[in-house]
């Protein structure tokens, strides 16, 4: 049975990225729009007024003047981090050994998995994130609690098991053979099925041995419509590291390239410290970097080159990188992306903040035509916005001349206030926690 809703309220959408044209003219935000959502797909975007005429026996939620966009993609997550966020002051080796490490060895409890996965996806949703592409574990449990825990709400995510076998604890360790035994069977169970998809997850050169990075890149080319996601020049200590690990390798990238683990597929997070050539490879070959304000500037990584990395032609996305980022809010990335890039010499558009916590994760995920914009075809995972959602967000939103002026302020000041409320696959996905009045989806039509 055929099941339509539509949801009234100011719509934002993309009809071009705002780094290639006039950020303005890119986007567009339609003050008394609709979106017609049929089975979980939007059908239909245009004036209110017109839609539901078309549609007089279609159930519809009013929002008002709040903003409903295409729901956050957060394109670089560890969701077992999510208990230890917020842990201080420690450089990249250090955190990983003082706080990841000892938290991720509780992941062999499937108990404990299933509760944190839940968790994270609870808060995740609170924020208005829809999409994620997430490491677990070394333990196959980890990827098999996040799969469920993401199935039962119908969500679209990405999850890999995280590949280990050196530079780690002993309970954290796996093997060449073993991370590709794993990494299949975990492929062959949940790739594909609904809305989950594998990404292949070693966590990073220091912790691969090369016959492990080989191996993986074997399983890759067997399985080329997976991703692949790791981690790339995040730390200048790290890099330094990686030379004396791989004295052959040209450079970090060639860590990952010599073994087959480069490619259109590909997500590097962080990206910060690279080198021209590998700039060029990463151009060339289309893969995607993955952009993480909040973690680059809470453990002091660097200054990701947004501006400049999108003038050579790029594919990037943002993302919180939680536990190491600071916050599970993509309005937090936002903000944290303008600031960086302010100290590098740019301002940002808003336009260009909200494109890449959408439709540009999107596309770095390869699932630009799926989510990510409000359109006709797309599915439809959606956050609903208050643009005035604290006293000092309001004050300045009044003032606002402009659409985006009216906007920016949430982006800069927004925070899990703001999300009024969320849809996945067309359904209200707000956790009853929340304490958001959520609308109910069989409620009479008007």
């Amino acid at each position: 049975m055929t099941h339509m809703t539509i949801l009234k309220g100011q719509i934002l959408s993309f009809t071009a990225s705002p780094f290639e044209t006039d950020p303005t003219q890119a986007a567009s935000i339609l003050r008394d729009g609709a979106v017609l959502i049929r089975d979980g797909i939007i059908a239909a975007v245009g004036p209110a007024t017109a839609l539901t005429s078309q549609h007089p026996q279609t159930q519809v939620t009013d929002y008002g003047s709040k903003l409903i966009s295409a729901g956050f993609v957060d394109a670089h997550v560890h969701y077992p981090q999510t208990a230890i966020i917020a842990s201080w002051g420690k450089r990249l080796i250090d955190w990983l050994n003082t706080y990841t490490f000892p938290e991720e060895m509780r992941f062999d409890d499937p108990d404990y998995a299933k509760a944190i996965a839940e968790r994270y996806l609870d808060l995740t949703t609170a924020h208005g994130t829809t999409t994620m592409a997430s490491f677990a574990t070394i333990h196959p449990i980890s990827v098999e609690a996040f799969f469920t825990a993401a199935q039962s709400r119908n969500q679209r995510v990405i999850c890999g098991k995280t590949c280990m076998d050196r530079n780690a604890p002993d309970r954290l360790r796996d093997t060449a053979r073993s991370a590709y035994d794993d990494s299949k069977a975990l492929i062959e169970r949940w790739h594909g099925i609904g809305r989950l998809g594998y990404a292949l997850t070693p966590r990073f050169s220091p912790t691969s041995s090369p016959e492990q990075l080989v191996a993986l890149g074997a399983l890759w080319r067997e399985h080329p419509d997976c991703l692949m996601q790791t981690h790339l020049s995040e730390q200048t200590d790290e890099i330094a590291w990686v030379k004396e690990l791989f004295p052959q390798a040209r450079d970090y990238l060639d860590t990952y390239e010599s073994a087959g683990l480069l490619g259109a597929k590909a997500l590097f997070g962080h990206a910060i410290h690279l080198e021209p050539r590998e700039r060029d490879r990463l151009r060339e070959v289309g893969a995607a970097v993955i952009h993480c304000p909040t973690s680059n500037t809470f453990i002091g990584s660097g200054l990701f080159d947004t501006a400049g990395l999108m003038a050579q032609g790029h594919r990037i996305g943002l993302a919180t990188d939680t536990g190491g980022g600071s916050s599970f809010s993509m309005l937090r990335s936002m903000a944290a992306a303008y600031e960086i890039a302010q100290l590098r010499g740019t301002a940002l558009h808003p336009a260009q903040l909200w494109w890449l916590a959408t439709q540009g994760a999107a596309e770095a995920l390869h699932l630009g035509d799926k989510i990510g914009n409000i359109a006709i075809g797309r599915e439809a995972d959606l956050v609903v916005l208050d643009l005035a959602s604290t006293p000092a967000i309001s004050q300045r939103n009044a003032t606002a001349q402009t659409d985006w002026e009216a906007i920016f302020p949430t982006i800069v000041m927004g925070d899990d206030r703001a999300v009024h409320d969320v849809w996945i696959a067309g359904v209200p996905a707000l956790p009853p926690q929340a304490g958001i009045d959520t609308p109910d989806p069989h409620q009479s039509p008007l």
